[in-house]
Order: structure tokens, then C-alpha cells, then sequence
């Protein structure tokens, strides 16, 4: 089963519960927002694009029929903008449970191109980003001995792919940071997950150069809300890139780097 909302509300007495999620306005992002609306959660939607937020608020509203998303504009490589909004974000919502960091971008990168202003792009969103918000989310979920925080990282990070070097170290980055914040804050009661996707349907692929095992952003996201709900420690979605991880990792480096992808 992978339908499980963390701790879903279905008692009138209990306390709304509430959760951020970073990079809300499309794909993985979006269908982790509305997914945990349904399952009860004030969800404070942040991404940068202001127009998407407005439709997902308004279209997960009149489904729901009750303001369940919180929207808020914002670029995550605007790192100063992240302790104040966070602040701002916990007071709007009362409290805080759970924090998801989704943003991501991948820029096409060719095999003979070495462009800094790419790979800072990818740097700044994929692993500076999440570490200027989950920095906050740590420092919350510590003094109070309980939260959650998930993340969205790839299967790229298990190893340096010739494809596009500097977002396999941004995800290879990310990976080590999660690890760290949960060896850090598991004796504080505060899970941290790490989810390891494959190939998933939103504009990223769009620059793979080829692509198979491909799953919907829903069935992403109802993957990922399941490992978050069982607090798992690193998941891959679907689990078969488990098997693929595991068979790379064991590539020895000297035939791994004549290998193109």
C-alpha cells in the first residue's frame, strides 16, 4: 500500500496538523500539496511562480470546499528570504509538522559543455535551497522533540554520471546533509527521510536523454507521503531503482567512467 497520508485527520477533536512544502506549483510538488490537503494537512505551498500557486489553491479549495493551502511566492535561491518566511509560514500556520523540500532544476547539459552558470543554478536550488529551509526545519523540530522532514533527491546522486556531473553532486550533496540531520536529530524524536526517485512525469525529464520506468507525479507522491508516514529512513520510488542503485554502485570506477550515461 502506498496511499498513506502521514498521520491523516480524521478526528474532529485533534489538532489540524500542518506541513510546508518547497517547490509547490507543479509536478511532485503539486501532488504532494494535494494530497496532503486531503489527508487533512494545512499545507503552506511555496514556489516561485505566484499564478500556479493561486490555481492549486483554488482548485484543491473548491474540491475540498474549505481553504486548506497557504500560498507563498518565493525563489529558494534567495537564501537570506528562508529564515524569515519560515518564521512567518510557522506563525500563519500555528505550528509546524512536517517539511517537504521538492525544488529542483536541471538545465540540459551537453557532454563536452562546462557552463558555471548552470551548475551554480543547480547548486544554489537543488542543495543550498534545501539546506537555508531545513536548517530552520531542524533547529524547530529539535527544541520541540518532534517533526518531520523529507526530501526529494535522485537516483543521480548514487554516483557521478558523465551526463550532467554538477546535479549528480547537487543530489549526492543533498543525500549526505539528510543523513547528517538524521544521525544529528533521530535522538531528538524527529524523523528525516530521504526519497530517491527515478524517472518521474514533470518538466525535469525533459532534458533526460532517455528515460524508462517512468511514474505519474501522483503516484510519486502518494509513494513518497507513504515512506514519510512510516517514517522510513532512504526510499527509492518505485523500489526496483533499489536493484538499479545497487547494480551502478558495484560498477568498479574504472569501467564505470567509459560508460555514457
Amino acid at each position: 500500500m502506498f496511499d498513506t497520508i502521514p498521520t491523516p485527520i480524521n478526528r474532529p477533536l485533534e489538532p489540524q496538523r500542518r506541513a510546508i512544502v518547497i517547490g509547490a506549483s507543479s509536478g511532485l510538488g503539486a501532488a504532494l500539496t494535494r494530497r496532503l490537503a486531503a489527508g487533512g494537512y494545512r499545507v503552506a505551498a511555496v514556489a516561485r511562480r505566484e499564478a500556479e500557486l493561486a490555481a492549486l489553491r483554488d482548485s484543491v479549495g473548491q474540491a475540498s470546499g474549505r481553504p486548506t493551502i497557504c500560498p507563498y511566492v518565493h525563489d529558494v535561491t534567495e537564501f537570506e528570504q528562508a529564515p524569515v518566511l519560515f518564521d512567518q509560514i510557522t506563525r500563519d500556520l500555528g505550528g509546524l509538522d512536517l517539511i517537504i523540500y521538492v525544488a529542483a532544476v536541471q538545465p540540459p547539459v551537453s557532454l563536452h559543455e562546462y557552463d558555471f552558470a548552470k551548475d551554480e543554478a543547480m547548486i544554489n536550488t537543488n542543495l543550498l535551497g534545501a539546506i537555508a529551509w531545513l536548517n530552520r526545519a531542524a533547529v524547530r523540530f529539535e527544541r520541540a522533540g518532534a517533526g518531520q522532514i523529507a526530501a526529494i533527491s535522485s537516483i543521480a546522486g548514487d554516483r557521478g554520471r558523465v551526463g550532467s556531473p554538477v546535479y549528480n553532486a547537487s543530489k549526492a550533496g543533498l543525500d549526505t546533509y539528510l543523513e547528517a540531520l538524521r544521525n544529528r536529530l533521530s535522538r531528538r524524536g524527529v524523523t528525516v527521510t530521504t526519497i530517491k526517485p527515478g524517472f518521474i512525469d514533470t518538466d525535469l525529464l525533459k532534458n533526460a536523454a532517455r528515460t524508462f520506468w517512468v511514474i505519474s507525479p501522483d503516484e510519486a507522491a502518494a509513494r513518497t507521503l507513504d515512506a514519510i508516514a512510516r517514517r522510513r529512513q532512504v526510499v527509492y520510488i518505485p523500489p526496483r531503482w533499489r536493484l538499479v542503485s545497487l547494480a551502478v554502485r558495484a560498477v568498479p570506477s574504472a569501467i564505470f567512467r567509459h560508460l555514457n550515461f
